[in-house]
């Protein structure tokens, strides 16, 4: 079923064109990414499909029914409710049906009804009507469904009666996230969904949209996201936009080759052109051949000349090279504690070491303290304890998240050459126009540049250093899916040692040879890039399900050997968890359990209420309703319980 359509769409920004016959269908359940380099208008066509921007030219067909759920980039929820009250805004519909259904159980017990068999009779219908009805909209799951999607996007530790006014920037934006999802329109929009979420929540967001009932439409420079979440892209280039079928690794294999293929085409045609050219020219004048050259000027005439094909659209073009080669031991951290202003450590007793062109990618959930080892390995942060050495020659660059608001009122042009005065002015302009700043672009304000343009600059300063040791702190924030690629490329090539920082876990793949994780427990170390890294994790669990089963069934019969004293303290530690662990799965089979024998009671109930000789029985009825809600209050205690013992 087609949702919508968007037919020879046009949109203006004063005289400038930004959108030039735009065609795009949407059918139901169709995952689309929406893909383009920055400035292309991804994020316009959004705003236009979802009725926040008009438009000059073109027609946008759908149904008057379709509903559209749209979240614009850094969208933060505003509100002076609570989490858990503005997320039950969401289901208002499905509280008034409860409340009417609660009304109609009471009137059940009403002589008013039960005395006249014709009232009663439509009472029932009405209120079984109306129980299917509720059943079918998700009336006695959306209150899970509320905790699910908060779990899934990091609220699960909040108290939910949380004002939402307290709340930071990048959690309003994931609580916004979250009020869209529990909505679910037929056509769901996102505009980079992706920014302020880690790794963890990124993957629960994927298993979810991966189950969406609805069609998805997304904007996103997450490249593992895309090609886990989407079949279809459609990239905009040259205000014209182009469809391919399959994810982001598809496109990308499908857009190179149609573009060989159309550079092809399109340099034969231009050798024809030029011989008819050179023919016509040449032999025009003469008597005995002016008829033909005049039928190849006729040939010229009716030609439809190829454009050149997009793929050759200008990119940032650069390297990372190093002044000298450092020692094979780069960085060694033993026992390392940072804390901010004196407060609680965020990092404690964290040790590791860096080897000569090692590529490592440090990971964890947000606020676990990635960007604080950085800082304190470059010293922008005090120590608390434990020591950092780096090894011989070992010069450091620095890339930091925030280095890319450049707030300097100068230049482009002599925000970089300030830092470099012995260099020519002609040497500086070459370096920025690798960086696609050229022409006139080098004399913008820093400013008032764009968060792609900043980021550009804020890494073109950090090529000028040629340091053999680079520490990145999410290096491809700001940069579109193009930029991104030559950044991977320029540091995969880079004869130096990298530590970085990174949700983006397609750049982790490309880039990794080793990933340290960051957690509560510590800190633990795997060779390999991010797929060998959630593999091995994904093994090391299961293999601790299966080793926690083996001695819950064995645990009588079989005498464990006492580990060595070394081991002891970690031995005690692993068997305390694997005893919580059993209890805990124990604790869910029995909720499970008695969840069933409810569900069970209050079906038996329901189908006694139905029966002519139960409900012209006033007490009866009456009784049989109150057990009822005496069950739906007992389901309600079991199921927020099974959800706690969950997650």
């Amino acid at each position: 079923m087609i949702l919508l359509q968007v037919n020879q769409l046009t949109k203006y920004y004063g005289a400038d064109l930004i959108l030039s016959n735009i065609k795009l269908e949407v059918q139901s359940k169709d995952r689309i990414a929406l893909v383009g380099r920055n400035g292309a208008g991804k994020s316009t066509l959004l705003k236009i499909i979802s009725e926040q921007m008009s438009y000059d030219g073109g027609d946008i067909i759908k149904p008057k029914n379709l509903t559209i759920g749209y979240l614009a980039q850094d969208t933060g929820l505003e509100s002076s409710l609570s989490i858990w009250e503005e997320m039950l805004t969401v289901f208002r519909h499905l509280q008034i049906k409860e409340k009417k259904l609660r009304a109609l159980e009471a009137n059940m017990g009403d002589p008013a009804y039960l005395n006249d068999s014709e009232k009663y009779e439509k009472l029932l219908k009405e209120y079984d009507e109306l129980q299917v009805t509720f059943k079918d909209e998700g009336g006695y799951q959306y209150e899970a469904d509320i905790r699910t999607v908060l779990h899934g996007l990091h609220f699960g530790g909040f108290d939910y009666s949380t004002a939402i006014a307290t709340l930071s920037g990048g959690q309003k934006t994931r609580l916004a996230m979250a009020k869209l999802l529990l909505t679910k329109p037929d056509l769901l929009i996102l505009d980079e969904p992706t920014n302020h979420l880690d790794i963890e929540t990124l993957s629960w967001l994927e298993q979810y949209l991966q189950g969406y009932p609805g069609a998805l439409l997304i904007v996103s420079h997450d490249r593992y996201f895309l090609d886990k979440v989407v079949t279809q892209v459609h990239e905009l280039s040259r205000t014209n936009c182009r469809r391919y079928v399959g994810n982001y690794s598809k496109y990308l294999e499908q857009s190179a080759a149609i573009y060989e293929q159309e550079l092809k085409s399109f340099e034969k045609q231009q050798e024809e052109i030029a011989k008819l050219k050179d023919f016509v020219q040449k032999n025009i004048v003469r008597a005995s051949t002016t008829k033909r050259a005049q039928s190849r000027r006729k040939q010229l005439e009716r030609m439809k000349v190829m454009d050149r094909p997009l793929g050759d659209e200008k990119s940032a073009s650069f390297s990372f090279d190093i002044e000298r080669q450092s020692g094979n031991d780069v960085l060694m951290v033993n026992s390392l504690s940072v804390s901010y202003q004196g407060k609680e450590p965020i990092l404690k007793d964290v040790s590791f070491q860096l080897k000569r062109e090692e590529s490592v990618a440090l990971v964890g959930p947000n606020g676990i303290g990635k960007s604080t080892l950085l800082k304190a390995l470059t010293k922008q942060l005090e120590t608390l304890a434990g020591t950092i050495n780096y090894g011989s020659n070992v010069t450091i660059g620095y890339y930091d998240q925030q280095q890319a608001n450049l707030t300097s009122n100068k230049t482009v042009l002599n925000e970089l050459w300030d830092e470099y005065p012995l260099r020519q002015e002609k040497e500086i302009r070459t370096i920025l126009g690798n960086f696609l700043f050229s022409g006139d672009d080098v004399l913008k304000i820093v400013s008032s540049l764009s968060g792609g343009e900043k980021a550009r600059l804020a890494l073109a300063k950090l090529m000028m250093q040629k340091a053999n040791l680079l520490i990145l702190d999410e290096p491809t924030n700001h940069l579109d899916l193009d930029s991104k690629e030559i950044l991977e490329n320029a540091l995969i090539d880079y004869p130096g040692t990298i530590l970085f920082v990174s949700h983006d876990r397609y750049f982790i793949n490309r880039l990794a040879t080793r990933v340290i994780e960051l957690s509560t427990e510590g800190l633990e170390s795997y060779l390999g890039d991010y797929d060998y890294y959630v593999n091995k994790k994904a093994e090391i669990e299961e293999l601790a399900q299966l080793e926690n089963e083996a001695q819950s069934s064995s645990s009588s019969k079989v005498v464990q050997t006492p580990p060595l004293e070394s081991d002891k303290a970690k031995y005690e530690q692993d068997k305390e968890q694997k005893r919580k662990d059993r209890q805990r799965l124990r604790r869910i089979e029995e909720i499970e359990q008695q969840i069933e024998q409810i569900e069970m009671k209050v079906t038996e109930n329901d189908e006694r209420l139905c029966d002519p000789e139960v409900y012209q029985d006033y007490e009866k009825a009456a009784e049989l309703t109150s057990e009822n809600e005496k069950y739906h209050e007992q389901l309600e205690k079991l199921m927020e319980e099974w959800e706690t013992l969950q997650d």
